[in-house]
């Protein structure tokens, strides 16, 4: 990944695109409000990104802080969503209110995209650190292409939900071709909020542009959080998947799981175009077996590279023996750059012995897939 250093890219920005005073005048601390889902239904993930934006903060201010900018250091402020959209927007109004100069944040896409209109209106860069819906970014590119905004304060980090399903279809057609097996029946399963239904479509329309030896043959939703998925497999289990294809949420992926293995849903395997639930310490510990050798595409660490091994060392001992993943990578990440990130993409990731891991592609991969899913 090519970085831009955060202050540089926004003071290089702010000649152009008229950022908001404080940035141009190069103060001594740079502000930086952490927005995420520390509380609420994924307080999980949103507290791994807070984690993680503080440990990046860390290692900029210990390094000299912004040396382009005189030795400025960064303040992180805290800010917390509760996973609810009308929260996320207070919360990032107190910030700026507080003084924020920048705002980050905040894993939840409907949460993200409540927080879009303000940075817009007080005009302060909000870099989206991890959100997929397309149109968290798109909407406000297009309302400033066609006159209706005067510039665009809002970029990501992370990959679209576009990326995710070209990715998806990729990996998926590439590792049934190397496993020497040919499934033929996909079905798709999601939540339907914001981020599922944006993940669904993604999948859905890379699905039908690159037309691969397979088919979705039912896609099936659910509201998030759910309270009950039995009527949900009960539908995948009569489409007699050769895949079943989840996009879930932590919570769902807690009474999905396990409700495919009760009613025995016989399939090659579970591989899934990419969402949270499916590789987290909370869901590693709950569900234990029913995670094993599940697939999942995401955005993950490279772990080959010296640079990520530091981290993960030093992030494994702040958070108390938690993995470096997804969500803390990128608001790592996130502290170091600013801008819709080209080279944000997806990994496929395999539970393997209780433990994600990378597995494709082959030259990021830290060891074999294991595919189709032995039977118990």
């Amino acid at each position: 990944m090519h970085r831009r250093t955060l202050l540089k890219t926004t003071v290089m920005g702010a000649a152009v695109a008229g950022f908001p005073l404080p940035l141009r005048a190069q103060p001594k601390t740079i502000k930086i409000a952490a927005i995420h889902t520390v509380t609420g239904a994924l307080a999980e993930p949103g507290q791994a990104c807070r984690m993680a934006a503080q440990i990046a903060v860390d290692h900029v201010n210990g390094s000299g802080g912004i040396k382009s900018m005189g030795g400025a250091k960064l303040e992180l402020m805290l800010g917390d969503t509760q996973t609810k959209p009308d929260v996320a927007r207070t919360e990032a109004e107190r910030l700026i209110n507080a003084g924020a100069q920048i705002l980050m944040g905040t894993f939840n896409s409907g949460d993200t995209a409540a927080i879009v209109p303000v940075a817009q209106q007080r005009r302060v860069p909000f870099l989206v650190d991890i959100s997929a819906a397309d149109p968290i970014t798109a909407n406000v590119a297009r309302a400033v292409k066609e006159g209706q905004q005067k510039v665009q304060y809002v970029y990501r980090n992370f990959p679209t939900g576009s990326l995710f399903g070209q990715r998806a279809v990729q990996y998926f057609t590439e590792i049934f071709k190397e496993a020497g097996v040919s499934p033929r029946r996909v079905v798709l399963m999601h939540c339907n909020d914001l981020f599922g239904t944006n993940q669904a479509k993604g999948f859905q329309a890379a699905h039908k542009a690159a037309n691969p030896p397979w088919d979705i043959v039912e896609v099936i939703s659910w509201p998030e959080p759910p309270s009950d998925l039995s009527t949900e497999v009960s539908r995948a289990k009569a489409a007699k998947p050769d895949i079943i294809a989840p996009i879930t949420r932590p919570a769902s992926a807690l009474l999905l799981l396990p409700e495919l293995r009760k009613q025995r849903v016989e399939a090659m395997g579970i591989v899934g175009p990419g969402s949270p639930g499916l590789y987290e310490a909370g869901q590693l510990t709950a569900l234990k077996d029913d995670l094993e050798y599940v697939m999942t595409s995401v955005p993950w660490p490279n772990f080959k590279h010296p640079q990520a091994q530091r981290l993960a060392e030093e992030y494994l001992r702040r958070s108390g023996g938690k993995m470096l993943d997804t969500n803390s990578g990128y608001s790592y990440d996130g502290i170091h750059e600013i801008g819709d990130n080209p080279n944000a993409a997806p990994a496929m990731i395999q539970i393997l012995k209780h433990k994600p891991v990378a597995v494709w592609p082959k030259d990021y991969a830290l060891s074999k897939f294991v595919f189709p899913r032995p039977k118990a």
